[in-house]
């Protein structure tokens, strides 16, 4: 399967000419990463991942399209019917002919007097984990890490490397940050990748990869 970058923290997979979307937020410009799409997995609400007016004029466009998201999302698309999904952690569903397990609950602690909002990873065909804004640690091949985050240090992501130990990572979760900011991900991320022989690096938007 081919693995896309776009702005931020959205991923489009396609295989066998079918397509799913991971968090097409507000940070997400692209127009293209919702063409032809087959559904959308949205992580939590925070604008940056998810943008209702966008998914709403998808969903317009492509009858066929669904989206499958935690409860605090799915409270905002009512609209749509049951073209929206509810999944929460431990769930396993078959979504656009790939088999996508949700792993999971909550955002990372962020804010003192802020209650965590819901926040459910993907990990789509055993491959690939996307865990939107929370450190889940699960065993998974190949890792899209959040690079940059007001909740995140670079110990932070340094951890969550080490203790999930991929085969591969792939640093998305970049587009808070300028171009010194992209310069130091880089630098850390090169340093980790010698340190462990592995491949992790950043992905730039409209890269792809094949997994």
């Amino acid at each position: 399967m081919k693995l896309t970058k776009f702005g931020h923290a959205c991923v489009r997979i396609d295989k066998h000419n079918r397509a799913l979307v991971i968090d097409p937020g507000a940070i997400t410009p692209e127009p293209e990463a919702l063409t032809d799409a087959h559904a959308v997995l949205i992580t939590h609400e925070h604008f940056d991942h998810f943008e209702p007016e966008r998914l709403r004029v998808a969903a317009e466009r492509n009858p066929k399209l669904t989206v499958h998201t935690c409860p605090g999302v799915a409270r905002h698309l009512t609209d749509l019917g049951d073209r929206v999904q509810v999944v929460g952690n431990g769930d396993t569903i078959q979504v656009a002919g790939f088999e996508v397990a949700v792993v999971g609950e909550k955002h990372h602690f962020s804010h003192p007097d802020v209650p965590p909002v819901d926040n459910v990873g993907f990990l789509v065909d055993g491959e690939v984990f996307h865990p939107g804004d929370a450190l889940t640690v699960v065993d998974v091949p190949t890792l899209l890490v959040p690079g940059q985050a007001p909740w995140m240090t670079v110990p932070d992501l340094i951890g969550y490397l080490r203790k999930l130990n991929p085969r591969r990572a792939f640093a998305i979760h970049d587009g808070l940050i300028n171009d010194w900011g992209i310069q130091v991900l880089e630098s850390v991320l090169e340093s980790e990748a010698r340190r462990g022989g592995t491949e992790i690096r950043r992905l730039k938007p409209g890269q792809s990869v094949e997994l």
